[in-house]
């Protein structure tokens, strides 16, 4: 038989029991009806955003690349500068690093440009300096 009461006393029921599901209670009632999620959660994965700009040629776009990585990454500091790489739009396979990337006696990265002269520098202003010196 169906039943006769109005829906909003089925919407009460669904409330109250969502409610049941919050723990408002300490009665074995009042236990939760639904069950946690079975699947855990994916982790956080990495992509990649592309950006196309024009250049007179390799040496001003390996600029302003450098430039709009550095921006990027003040703007959104989770924006990895290690990884951004500078590719001709039409061959994506011919990507080339931008950052030195080298790694430091204290597991910091080198936050300069690739095939820099010198020390390598940690990132932030003050960052600490290691390598060969001026060589």
């Amino acid at each position: 038989m169906r039943e006769n009461r109005p829906p909003y006393w089925r919407q009460r029921r669904v409330t109250e029991a969502l409610a049941r599901a919050a723990g408002a209670g300490g009665d074995p009632a009042d236990a939760p009806l639904l069950a946690p999620p079975r699947r855990r959660p994916r982790p956080p994965r990495h992509f990649t955003a592309h950006l196309g700009f024009e250049a007179a040629g390799p040496e001003q776009a390996r600029e302003l690349a450098v430039a709009y990585a550095e921006a990027l990454s003040l703007l959104r500091p989770e924006v990895a500068l290690a990884a951004a790489a500078l590719s001709p739009a039409d061959a994506w396979h011919r990507a080339e690093r931008l950052f030195c990337n080298a790694t430091g006696p204290d597991g910091e990265r080198c936050a300069d440009v690739a095939g820099h002269p010198g020390f390598h520098h940690a990132p932030g202003p003050g960052g600490l300096g290691w390598g060969e010196g001026d060589g």
